[in-house]
This record gives C-alpha cells, sequence and structure tokens, in this order.
C-alpha cells in the first residue's frame, strides 16, 4: 500500500515538472482525459436505471467530480482549458460552485505555470507566445454569504473584467444560465462559456439563447462511443 502510494507521488511530481518545463501534447492530453473520464465518471446501462435530479431515468450517468477533483486529471483539465482561453483577452475563469471550482483552479494554475516557464507553448508542431500574465480564477455562489461582506462572487475580480464561465457538466444549462447571469449582474463580461461534459440536452442552445459562444470540450456521444469501443 505504501510503496503504491509513493509511486503515484513520485508519478504526480514527473507529471507536474512536466507541466512547469515544457509544453503539454494537447491531443494526448485529450486522449488521457477521456480515458479518465470513462475510468471515473461515466456508468453506463443498456436500461434506464440512472435517476437523474430531474427525476427523470437515463441509461448513463456522469459525475465529473470524481475526475475534476483528481489530482493527475487536473493536470489535464487545466491544460485543456486553458489552451482554449490561452488567446482570448480574458481576465478570469470561474463558473457557479461547485461544478465549475476545480476546473477554474486548475486552469489558472497551469497559467501560471505557463507565464513561469516562459509564456511559451506547443500547439501541435508549432510554438507560440502565450499571453503576458496568469488567468485568475473566482467562484460564483448560489447564494450570497449570510455574513462578513456576504458576496456572491469570490476571488480576484473586478466590474468591467473579462471572464470565461465553466461549468463541469452541461444538461439543460440551467446552473450555467444561473452564473451568466450573476456574473452580468456584477458587471463582469462574458466572453465565452466552455463545459468539460455536454450532454446535448438543450444545454448549448439555451445558454446560446443568453447572447454567449459554448463549447464543451467533450460531448455524450463522444462518451458513450469510449465507452462501448474501450479496450
Amino acid at each position: 500500500m505504501e510503496d503504491g502510494l509513493k509511486r503515484r507521488s513520485i508519478q504526480l511530481t514527473i507529471n507536474f515538472e512536466s507541466v512547469q518545463n515544457s509544453p503539454i501534447n494537447i491531443d494526448n492530453a485529450r486522449k488521457a482525459l477521456l480515458q479518465a473520464l470513462i475510468e471515473r465518471s461515466f456508468k453506463y446501462d443498456e436500461r434506464p436505471v440512472f435517476k437523474l435530479t430531474s427525476g427523470k431515468t437515463s441509461n448513463y450517468y456522469i459525475n465529473c467530480k470524481a475526475t475534476t477533483l483528481n489530482p493527475s486529471s487536473m493536470l489535464l483539465i487545466g491544460s485543456l482549458f486553458y489552451e482554449k482561453i490561452r488567446h482570448l483577452d480574458v481576465d478570469a475563469i470561474g463558473g457557479l460552485t461547485h461544478g465549475a471550482d476545480p476546473i477554474a483552479f486548475a486552469t489558472a494554475m497551469v497559467s501560471a505555470m505557463s507565464e513561469a516557464r516562459g509564456q511559451r507553448s506547443e500547439v501541435g508542431d508549432q510554438w507560440s507566445d502565450l499571453r503576458v500574465k496568469p488567468v485568475q480564477a473566482f467562484v460564483i455562489r448560489k447564494e450570497a454569504k449570510s455574513h462578513g461582506l456576504m458576496k456572491v462572487i469570490e476571488g480576484n475580480v473586478s466590474e468591467g473584467d473579462k471572464v470565461v464561465i465553466v461549468d463541469d457538466v452541461v444538461t439543460t444549462g440551467g446552473s450555467t444560465i444561473q452564473a451568466i447571469d450573476r456574473a452580468r449582474e456584477h458587471k463582469l463580461e462574458i466572453v465565452k462559456v466552455i463545459a468539460l461534459v455536454d450532454r446535448q440536452e438543450g444545454g448549448r442552445e439555451n445558454i446560446e439563447k443568453k447572447m454567449v459562444i459554448f463549447e464543451s470540450l467533450f460531448t455524450r456521444d463522444e462518451l458513450i462511443d469510449a465507452y462501448k469501443n474501450k479496450p
């Protein structure tokens, strides 16, 4: 048991060093994250045995937190989300707690690591300059705190900042839209919305009605296909 933990600790150290000292291969990172989602977060059955929060039943279930809160996967998530935003004029990244939190934190950390290694990253076989400053992270509460400053939004963001809203899973888009509305109430300019997984149940369309660009790293169909074709 102790040897196993030691090996995992050594591997994690190597992963951190590779992110700090050399650019990550985005294609390989995406494949590794898809595999992690299938192993940790995706459940499938030919029968609709999984009850959703809506009360409906489904033949698949996605619990992204089992992946987004895993240290090795956080490096992959941060790298892939940062790749999506690194050329954008963006000050901060965040969303509705708790689904967005590990994604925002991982992306902010990778942006700081990228800055530390000289503002360089690899895109395919090409090298390109990156942003000058790291991306800040922020959290949107579901309700304002009942004490202290009674904030709805926590983090280093200010009125007028350009932000990216993130979420782990988008189904109908309700929680993401709540984050959009809260951000706009606080005078934040939303550049884009990015989800880890789009369940393809109307969320994209509902979010786009808010006049926001939406994209996801993965879709439900991709996860089902990867699950059915896994070795």
